[in-house]
């Protein structure tokens, strides 16, 4: 399991990431705009947009990451977290929008290649130190994202990622228009462009995966299936539901146990489901545990099953021999009907005329009662 961090301490890491990542973004920005303007580079402009849109998305982080950290409250009884999908949405969104209005610019000056401009050799160091630079703030912000388990952070990373990979097609397109091919860099630019737009898509679909509780990988899924069915006490699981929330996964279970436990012995089965899933699972924040005596999910009940107060109706009008001596009944709901379990004095179970005329009123009662499948007689002995 990898390391816990405690909530201060991620948000601080995050926003560390975020500024570190403004920063860099903000220098590179516009050097590479600047020195593109001074050495006639389209890719390199691009390039140097590509990496606003960079620092663009480390506002967003800081913006969200301040949102998404805020605790559970009335209102939102599940966190904030939600804030960094949006957040990502947004970003997708924008750089959707960067990447085509590159393009279109690019291809307009390309209609009159007569007037391309040529880049320098300036143009093309200033590439290859972008390389480096974009390559290391990635490695940085992915080590921090796996620490925090941030998936904005982890698409920051990538997007951090994609311009040290765009800084490579605009090396490659200055060192092609050097060597005499003059649509070299516009194309680079385009293909930048692209790529911006690519990451962009990628990141609004799976937020908008996110935020319409796409259920976790297949995968993941079955794993989690089978740690709940290692657990002791559960003897199946019918329903399994999960969905996302930032870098959280919520799980809802309904596990069936024996139908005969009580329901403090069913609810600790519940509680350690939920534990083990929550130590086991890093992504795992929280898990609802619906605990069932039998496989209900394809049994559809078209009436209002019997509650207690009716149990306890019909055994004062059956049983009217010893109402007053009943102890307690419990009542097990299975297979759509009911199962009855009355609790008599032991002195009763000593008097055989008595015992036969109770006999002889559960049969009756299981008779009449369609909803009642079986009544029990259980004699419980006192001790002084």
């Amino acid at each position: 399991m990898a390391e816990i961090l405690d909530a201060v301490r991620i948000r601080k890491l995050k926003a560390r990431a975020s500024y570190v990542g403004a920063a860099v973004n903000v220098c590179q920005a516009l050097i590479k705009i600047g020195f593109g303007i001074l050495g006639q580079s389209a890719a390199l402009i691009a390039d140097g947009i590509h990496s606003l849109s960079d620092l663009l998305s480390d506002l967003l982080v800081i913006i969200a990451v301040r949102l998404g950290s805020r605790e559970a409250d009335y209102e939102h009884p599940y966190g904030h977290r939600r804030f960094e999908t949006i957040a990502t949405v947004i970003l997708g969104i924008s750089l959707i929008a960067i990447g085509g209005l590159i393009t279109w610019s690019v291809m307009e000056r390309m209609a009159n290649p007569e007037h391309l401009p040529v880049p320098n050799a300036l143009c093309l160091g200033i590439a290859a130190v972008s390389i480096l630079i974009n390559e290391w703030l990635y490695h940085y912000t992915k080590r921090i994202a796996k620490k925090t388990r941030s998936k904005l952070l982890m698409a920051n990373a990538w997007h951090q990622r994609s311009d040290a990979i765009s800084s490579l097609v605009v090396l490659f397109g200055i060192g092609a228009v050097m060597l005499g091919y003059p649509l070299a860099d516009a194309i680079a630019a385009i293909v930048v462009a692209l790529m911006v737009a690519k990451i962009g898509l990628s990141l609004v679909l799976d937020s908008i995966k996110e935020l319409v509780d796409t259920s976790l990988p297949p995968k993941l899924i079955a794993e989690i299936r089978t740690a709940i069915m290692d657990i002791d006490g559960v003897e199946g699981i019918h329903l399994l539901r999960s969905r996302q929330m930032g870098e959280d996964a919520l799980i809802d279970a309904h596990i069936v146990v024996d139908p005969r436990i009580t329901v403090s012995e069913g609810h600790s089965i519940g509680d350690t489901v939920r534990d083990e899933l929550i130590s086991r699972f890093d992504d795992v924040m929280d898990v609802l545990v619906h605990v069932d005596p039998e496989n209900d999910e394809g049994l559809f009940e078209p009436c209002k099953p019997l509650s207690r107060r009716d149990v306890q109706e019909l055994l004062d009008t059956y049983m009217t021999v010893v109402k007053t001596s009943i102890d307690d009944f419990r009542i097990h709901y299975l297979n759509g009907q009911i199962e009855v379990e009355v609790i008599l004095p032991f002195a009763v179970s000593k008097q055989p005329q008595l015992l036969a005329t109770l006999k002889k009123q559960c049969k009756l009662m299981t008779r009449k009662v369609k909803k009642i499948n079986n009544v029990i007689l259980f004699f419980k002995h006192n001790e002084d």
